[in-house]
């Protein structure tokens, strides 16, 4: 009587998006497969190793016997790295011991601190187009993303005045994004602090992601927990990944009140128990060994987005704005004709240049494509003259 049916899904499960990234990384894949070269925009990922000091870290931490659970909220001497590095570079105290969680990976840190704070029915204010994990997220667990439009003409900066005007009974949380991905934008002081008196006035969670706070060109990061007052009802996301070439040792971390921080434990233990414990004796060393590896990654990071930027706008139908932070470019592409999805896949099947549509990042990315220069500068001319040559045949 059974049949050969399964079961069937979670209905939750057709609410839940990814990362576009993965899939445009997996056709470029096929591609390779037969035998052609690839040059790929498309992963948000640094192409520098991880630096060397980290890794004998990380293998003295195995030979030492670093192979057990450490407490869920991570190892104590890591957590005090975090909390003395973010006092350093944000002006503000953290109690090591009850505001700080370790994770495996910054998204987790995502997962969690929307599962922990947001209700269904809720409603969830952020940017779009954006990282599109938040989006997926809020919609898991039932409530309501409400997208802010960043334009082209405010160089994609998340405006005070549009917050306002999305704001409703149902607002419970704010999530900024800054340096940005995909738009490379970085939010000013000011509109930080503008931003975090909306909050404070409408009694509302800020998700604060700063992955990318190092990675910043002629200025300097302002962070949501440097504004007075904010540290209480902010959820830091920071990691390992983008300063440190740590992606695939799977390390970030969150900061937060202690109630929301015991809450995104109690979750951790139900998901991952906690991080590896030989990945959080090598952050140690990332956050207090040398910091030079970081701002030479940063300087030639600028020589790159120099370099393509000068590249795309030479492109005819594209048109791209300095980014300020990150390592993404985000050129209009509207005046080629073509839909951002339409066009990504051209080049890749056509030139094999691998990037990402617009629309990956929410309805408002539509006329531009994602180009990650974290990768070679001769990678960036090639890929660049693919692409010029391609559009040049439309």
């Amino acid at each position: 009587m059974g049949g050969s049916r399964n079961p069937g899904h979670a209905e939750r499960m057709n609410r839940a998006g990814t990362e576009t990234a993965f899939e445009v990384f997996a056709m470029a894949k096929e591609i390779e497969k037969k035998g052609e070269r690839v040059i790929h925009f498309e992963m948000g990922e640094p192409d520098f190793d991880t630096p060397e000091n980290i890794k004998e870290a990380a293998k003295r931490a195995l030979e030492e016997g670093y192979t057990h659970y450490t407490p869920a909220p991570g190892i104590l001497e890591l957590r005090q790295a975090i909390a003395e590095y973010v006092s350093e570079d944000f002006g503000v105290d953290i109690d090591p011991e009850k505001e700080v969680i370790v994770m495996p990976g910054a998204k987790p840190g995502i997962f969690t601190g929307i599962l922990a704070t947001v209700n269904p029915g809720d409603e969830v204010i952020m940017p779009n187009p954006a990282f599109p994990i938040y989006e997926s997220v809020v919609n898991l667990v039932g409530a309501k993303p409400v997208p802010i439009p960043l334009r082209e003409e405010n160089d994609f900066r998340l405006s005070p005045e549009d917050v306002r005007r999305k704001l409703t009974e149902k607002t419970k949380m704010l999530i900024l994004n800054t340096p940005h991905n995909p738009c490379g934008s970085t939010l000013r002081k000011s509109e930080v602090e503008e931003i975090a008196e909306i909050a404070k006035e409408h009694n509302l969670w800020v998700m604060s992601d700063e992955i990318y706070s190092k990675i910043i060109y002629g200025s300097k990061h302002y962070s949501m927990l440097s504004v007075p007052g904010m540290k209480e009802r902010t959820i830091l996301i920071h990691g390992f990944s983008k300063t440190y070439a740590m992606t695939g040792w799977r390390l970030g971390y969150s900061i937060g009140n202690p109630e929301v921080i015991a809450n995104m434990v109690k979750l951790q233990i139900n998901i991952s128990s906690c991080a590896a414990a030989f990945s959080q004796i090598a952050a140690i060393e990332a956050l207090r060994g040398p910091q030079d590896f970081v701002s030479r990654m940063v300087r030639e990071y600028e020589r790159r987005r120099d370099t393509i930027v000068q590249a795309l706008n030479s492109i005819k139908g594209f048109s791209c704005k300095t980014p300020t932070g990150a390592f993404y470019a985000f050129p209009n592409i509207e005046k080629t004709g073509m839909k951002s999805r339409d066009l990504m896949l051209k080049l890749l099947s056509k030139a094999h240049v691998a990037c990402v549509h617009g629309t990956a990042f929410g309805e408002y990315g539509e006329g531009h494509l994602r180009f990650s220069y974290a990768t070679s500068i001769e990678n960036i001319k090639e890929g660049m003259e693919r692409v010029k040559a391609t559009i040049e045949e439309l």
